[in-house]
């Protein structure tokens, strides 16, 4: 049985929020009481990291995400709960974490490579790979106090990775330096798995945890909202950040115009999840105006299991038009031939005002169809083929 190389058990952080905290040693005479309050940034987070895997920690501003690497690096200590890491951790968890502004470029190497456990001779060796990596030759002797956002951000990460660590934890800082390090960065992250390593990072580039990230775990509000494959969660989070906006939002509206219900059907009329490609899907939707409403725009849309938008339409370019809306109707929009070789696909239903100034209901990706192949591989995308053969 494999050991997690991180274990994360019903981990809570609690910090005092301060209110109105005195600024000086007069001030804290005077007033002797001090307004304060108890701010849980964690609560009962658990999770494990196997040996080898990349973690990808996403989640809204504020929901706990660096806090719970600091406690991961052993920066905090946990309130409640536990935390158990195998092997050497290398971690950059801020900008300039771990840096002197007084000290030079070459001074911070090796006082960031002495933290992390390396011996003087040790950072002798990697020194030159660790600044060529960092592209700051011409720099490196001066203060880094004088160095830009990016030039922090690359020496830190060059450092991190070259202490041979065994847990690699990096902050979103990466957003920080251009695109070219960052295709860098990337890269060698991509070595590290190949070689074994155990990666955890926070990101709000949530395109970045598909393409490298065995599982992904959700954050919100300090708590675990998800985890699991990549894909999911990641629908999960722009679901969560959809609700923020009336647009997007998850069964939101004014409600003028209300969605009553929503069904997919195959061609015969039978109710269905599962299809294959080349099939007809109806996707039909009964709406009820509760105030008679003029043109209304009704629409679908389909993502796939990555959240891309992959169709959409509505009735106006279909060339259909309701001068004035009241009463109930039932809608269908047929899709005459799905050109999806496999993967389930999230339907999104929404009634606007021509104008997009009135969202009147919208059910936000709750409904869902798979497509299954059957012994065929076509490749990207179905494309229906006739095949005839007579002698010459």
């Amino acid at each position: 049985m494999t050991v997690p190389a991180i274990e994360v058990a019903g981990v809570g952080k609690r910090f005092r929020r301060y209110r109105e905290r005195p600024t000086s040693l007069k001030e804290r005479l005077i007033r002797f009481r001090v307004t304060a309050d108890d701010f849980w940034a964690l609560r009962e987070v658990s999770l494990e990291v196997p040996e080898g895997s990349t973690l990808g920690l996403i989640g809204p501003n504020g929901s706990g995400k660096t806090t719970l690497l600091k406690i991961i690096a052993g920066i905090l200590r946990p309130t409640e709960g536990s935390v158990r890491t195998s092997g050497r951790i290398a971690a950059l968890l801020a900008l300039g974490a771990g840096f002197h502004p007084e000290l030079t470029g070459r001074e911070n190497v090796y006082l960031n490579a002495s933290i992390l456990g390396l011996s003087r001779q040790q950072t002798d060796r990697l020194f030159d790979d660790i600044v060529g990596f960092a592209e700051l030759e011409e720099f490196i002797d001066s203060q880094v106090k004088f160095y830009s956002s990016g030039m922090y951000v690359r020496l830190g990460f060059a450092v991190a990775v070259h202490v041979d660590p065994a847990i690699l934890l990096v902050d979103e800082v990466l957003a920080v330096g251009d695109e070219g390090f960052q295709r860098k960065c990337l890269d060698k992250v991509r070595a590290f798995q190949r070689e074994g390593r155990t990666i955890v990072f926070v990101t709000h580039a949530v395109h970045q945890v598909l393409q490298v990230c065995d599982r992904a775990v959700l954050l919100n509000r300090g708590t675990v909202q998800a985890q699991g494959d990549p894909g999911e969660v990641v629908r999960d989070f722009r679901l969560l950040m959809m609700k923020k906006d009336l647009a997007y939002g998850w069964d939101q509206g004014t409600k003028e115009i209300e969605i009553v219900n929503v069904e997919i059907f195959g061609a015969d009329g039978a109710s269905r999840e599962h299809f294959r490609p080349g099939e007809a899907v109806v996707i039909q939707i009964d709406l009820k105006a509760n105030t008679p409403v003029s043109d209304p725009i009704i629409s679908f849309a389909l993502h796939d299991q990555q959240n891309d938008f992959v169709f959409g339409t509505n009735n106006d370019w279909r060339g259909s038009r309701f001068p004035v809306f009241e009463g109930k109707h039932r809608v269908q929009f047929t899709l005459k031939s799905l050109p999806f070789v496999g993967g389930r696909y999230y339907v999104t239903v929404g009634v606007h005002a021509r104008d997009a100034s009135r969202v009147y209901h919208v059910h936000e990706q709750r409904y869902w169809f798979d497509v299954k192949l059957g012994a065929e591989n076509p490749g990207a995308v179905w494309i229906p083929v006739e095949f005839r053969a007579e002698p010459l």
